[in-house]
């Protein structure tokens, strides 16, 4: 049973992670992480396949080895999270809502900027 829900959320994150190539604003790496996570419970296969995927895969292990985020992925995850920040200005959501929004999203890029490269 267990065994089976890590395989189905393995699943649906792989394919979200496969959608985030070419939708910008969904992201691809953290769902791949999560699908590798899931797998590495589930399915020795799948989990070996994902790390050999020669597009998928150098992400996950860069992070799984060094903790490291490409310097592309860095720059795209700043984008879109300014994209997604400008889209709650010109919605005009309420200041306090933007500066929720906008504390997080900073944590976030912070993060995102502080790991190493690959």
């Amino acid at each position: 049973m267990t065994r089976g829900l890590w395989l189905a959320a393995g699943s649906l994150a792989l394919i979200l992670g496969v959608v985030g190539v070419v939708l910008p604003l969904l992201p691809t790496v953290p769902f791949l992480l999560l699908a590798a996570f899931c797998f590495a419970r589930s399915s020795a296969p799948l989990h070996l396949w994902l790390m050999q995927h020669p597009q998928l895969g150098p992400p996950v292990r860069e992070w799984q080895e060094k903790g490291a985020i490409g310097r592309r992925a860095k720059w795209l995850a700043t984008g879109s999270m300014a994209f997604a920040f400008a889209g709650s200005v010109w919605f005009d959501l309420p200041p306090s809502l933007l500066g929720i929004q906008g504390a997080v999203l900073l944590s976030v890029a912070i993060f995102i900027w502080s790991r190493p490269e690959g």
